[in-house]
């Protein structure tokens, strides 16, 4: 079994965004496919996922990290090895949506995510007043933040599911293999003991 596992492609994906962007139930929804009433995230949760790309399995594993201010300075441990990143904004949220353009600014910025494809998640289209995803086209500047990357901006909402599956199908998509060009060769026990030896700190 373990032989199986090792042969199957892996990668990695940071799922970021302020706090009560719906991260957390988003990373439930695609895991478990039920609504999971979740609590702030302190630190990280981390999930595999079972996917198909170029008719090979991948695993493919999330590490979703906690949105509040004093968590969004440990963003850039997670980093190294990421083949994709998911960034979720409060679509109904409009006080903070600078905020969040300005995080998402900030992480792209960052050497270890040159190139790194983004999905941007317009979550909570189930609340009245959400932005669409040309509003956050709009918002966010995406054609000059994303200069040199991947982009692209999916509606959802986390909680009814809408938009979730066909969001993690594009993601499968987007990110490249460690046996594709220019891929991150990655291992996941390397970043376990990074983010372990890193948090002891």
């Amino acid at each position: 079994m373990g032989q199986l596992m090792s042969k199957q492609p892996q990668v990695q994906v940071i799922l970021l965004g302020l706090d009560n962007a719906g991260k957390s139930t988003l990373l439930y929804k695609l895991k478990h496919k039920t609504s999971v009433s979740t609590v702030p995230t302190i630190g990280f949760n981390v999930e595999m996922l079972d996917a198909r790309k170029n008719r090979k399995n991948i695993a493919v594993t999330m590490w979703d990290v906690g949105g509040q201010g004093m968590m969004r300075e440990h963003w850039k441990d997670y980093y190294q090895n990421a083949a994709a990143i998911v960034f979720v904004v409060d679509a109904s949220d409009l006080r903070r949506m600078e905020e969040a353009r300005s995080e998402l600014e900030k992480t792209l910025r960052d050497d270890h995510l040159r190139g790194c494809p983004l999905m941007l998640l317009a979550n909570k289209q189930d609340v009245r007043g959400a932005l669409t995803v040309t509003d956050m086209k709009d918002k966010f500047n995406m054609r000059k933040m994303c200069v040199g990357r991947e982009w692209f901006v999916q509606p959802c909402s986390a909680s009814t599911g809408f938009g979730v599956e066909e969001a993690f199908k594009r993601l499968v998509q987007m990110v490249k293999l460690p046996s594709e060009p220019g891929a991150v060769k990655d291992n996941i026990k390397d970043s376990v003991h990074y983010l372990r030896s890193n948090s002891k700190q």
